[in-house]
C-alpha cells in the first residue's frame, strides 16, 4: 500500500507524526548549536530550517497536526539543551538576544505553517470550474 501518510490508516499517521518529532528535535539541536555559532546568519539559517521543517509537515499530513508535531520536538530540545544542569552551568549557554529571537521566531513560523491554506484544502464549487 503507497501513497501519503494520511491514505494509510493510523499506523502510517502516527510513524510520520514520530518522524517529524525526531526531526523537530534534530532540528532544534542543531539551531541552537548554530544561533550561538555565527549570530546574524545563524540565525537565519535556524530559522529557514525550522520552515522547512514546519512547512514540510503541513505538506506531509495536509494539517497542521505535522507542524504541532514537529513544533513539539523542536520546543522539546529547546527546553532540554536550556535547563541548568547540577553543577549550575547549562548543556549551551545562550548568547542573549539571538536565543530570544530563535524562539520568537520559531514559534511564528509554526503558527504561520499551520494556519496557512492550500488550494487542495478549500473545497471545489462546480460552478467556479465551469467556464
Amino acid at each position: 500500500m503507497t501513497g501519503p501518510p494520511w491514505t494509510m490508516g493510523n499506523g502510517g499517521r502516527i510513524a510520520a507524526l514520530l518522524g517529524l518529532l525526531a526531526a523537530g528535535v534534530l532540528t532544534g539541536a542543531a539551531g541552537w548549536l548554530v544561533v550561538d555559532l555565527w549570530f546574524p546568519g545563524g540565525l537565519v539559517l535556524a530559522l529557514l530550517a525550522l520552515f522547512g521543517l514546519f512547512l514540510g509537515g503541513r505538506i506531509a499530513l495536509g494539517t497542521g497536526i505535522g507542524v504541532g508535531a514537529a513544533t513539539g520536538g523542536w520546543f522539546l530540545a529547546y527546553v532540554i539543551l536550556g535547563v541548568p544542569r547540577p553543577e549550575g552551568d547549562f548543556l549551551l549557554g545562550s548568547s542573549g538576544i539571538g536565543m530570544y529571537a530563535y524562539l520568537l521566531g520559531g514559534v511564528v513560523l509554526a503558527v504561520i505553517c499551520a494556519t496557512m491554506s492550500f488550494p487542495a484544502d478549500r473545497p471545489l464549487s462546480a460552478a467556479g470550474n465551469a467556464k
